[in-house]
């Protein structure tokens, strides 16, 4: 691991790092901010996944999140959206390839031997996280847009593993929609039934959550219809799942709208890793 940057925020540390991934085979590259907590011992941990085209630099100065983490003492992991580099698979598109990871793992070639961003996200990044950083055994997740379809089926598949969840205008049901059924094909192939686990809707509607999810959706979204909230909102219904889709009015997809709710998102995760380090569980 190599260290890039490193700047003081809000009494903390915002690094920025480099190192050989083994999963995806290139160098990657993330973002972690430490709380000034984290000076006196190990720290919970809110893992944000970003969207289509972006790094992990998008929400690190967009999002607005460092002040919120300092006042409760969680430190932020902002990973990239894809492996990158001369020797990597791309498209001219710009939701497919390098930027658009879509966090899973991919079978087929020419994105095979890189595009692992689900192992990468959930293991190895999280693996050195752990080893070189004063982090508590307690994580959460969220993410934006395809980063926000990423925290819930990563959390949705490993609840052992992350203790709270929420999303910004997460896509809920890429198997219904062309962000998603464009990507699920090229990554994993036709057979449908390989993109299931990694469709949240689906996930939640077969197994659930052990606590209360959060959704923030901007109203005035122009990707509403990629996004499909209600099919989502519907499963939630349906199965009686705690939690809130808050529709806001007037709001759109940019991060003008993450950083709006960022506050609101930071204080819902600290009150449930706070409650599970007191042994209370997630609700």
């Amino acid at each position: 691991m190599k260290v890039i940057s490193e700047n003081r925020c809000f009494g903390g540390v915002q690094t920025v790092s480099t190192h050989d991934s083994g999963t995806c085979g290139v160098e990657m590259t993330f973002a972690i901010y430490l709380p000034p907590q984290a000076k006196d011992g190990p720290v919970p941990a809110l893992w944000y996944l970003s969207g289509l085209t972006c790094t992990h630099e998008n929400a690190m100065t967009k999002g607005g999140f460092q002040e919120h983490a300092a006042k409760h003492g969680v430190a932020l992991v902002f990973p990239d959206t894809s492996p990158r580099g001369d020797g990597v698979a791309d498209d001219q598109a710009y939701d497919l390839g390098q930027g658009a990871g879509f966090y899973v793992n991919a079978t087929r070639d020419p994105w095979r031997p890189n595009f692992q961003m689900y192992d990468y996200v959930l293991t190895e990044l999280r693996g050195i996280i752990s080893d070189n950083f004063p982090i508590a055994d307690r994580h959460g997740i969220t993410g934006h847009s395809m980063g926000g379809h990423g925290a819930l089926t990563l959390a949705l598949r490993n609840p052992d593993r992350f203790d709270s969840v929420s999303a910004f205008a997460p896509i809920t049901n890429p198997t219904r929609s062309d962000w998603g059924r464009k990507q699920l094909s090229e990554y994993l192939g036709d057979d449908e039934s390989a993109w299931a686990c990694h469709d949240s809707s689906i996930l939640l509607e077969e197994h659930g959550w052990k606590g209360d999810i959060l959704v923030d959706q901007g109203a005035s979204d122009q990707f509403l219809d990629l996004l499909r909230p209600e099919a989502l909102a519907n499963v939630m219904t349906k199965r009686r799942q705690p939690g809130l889709i808050r529709m806001q009015p007037g709001y759109d997809h940019s991060y003008y709208f993450v950083s709006t709710f960022a506050g609101d998102h930071v204080d819902w995760h600290a009150t449930r890793l706070k409650q599970t380090a007191n042994g209370l569980g997630s609700n």
